[in-house]
């Protein structure tokens, strides 16, 4: 049986509220659970005390027990010091999208035909014609 440590989302509509807890990876987010082992309330600031409550002594016990945390418990444990949270590297991450190179490119190819139109009648200026008598 494969043991999480996750999240289980309480509180209202737009009032998050989340209990940490040990749960089997295959039941619902906020089902059945083993152990509750701390909550989080993410509408506190972050320097409050309240805002992350974690039993470290259980944690530790879980973790040695083969639990494995989510991203976000592990950024929890990891500045409890109970884990060493690897930095992630996504270089894809800030690339545009397909859409958003189509539209640039569509602008790039605009501002030229702009310039070289710009350019055209500048080259071929018409001389002054002599005034009709």
């Amino acid at each position: 049986m494969a043991i999480k440590i996750r999240l289980a989302r309480g509180g209202s509509k737009k009032r998050p509220y989340y209990h940490i807890v040990v749960a089997d990876a295959r039941a619902p987010r906020d089902g059945r659970v083993i152990e509750r082992i701390g909550a989080y309330n993410p509408m506190l600031a972050k320097d409050d005390d309240k805002r992350l409550v974690l039993d470290i002594e259980r944690a530790t016990h879980w973790l040695k027990n083969g639990a494995q945390p989510t991203d976000r418990v592990e950024r929890f444990l990891d500045g409890a010091g109970l884990l060493k949270r690897e930095a992630r590297n996504n270089p894809e991450k800030g690339k545009p999208g397909a859409k958003a190179l189509e539209r640039a490119e569509e602008k790039r190819a605009a501002e030229e035909a702009a310039k070289q139109a710009a350019a055209a009648p500048a080259e071929e200026a018409p001389a002054e014609e002599a005034p009709a008598e």
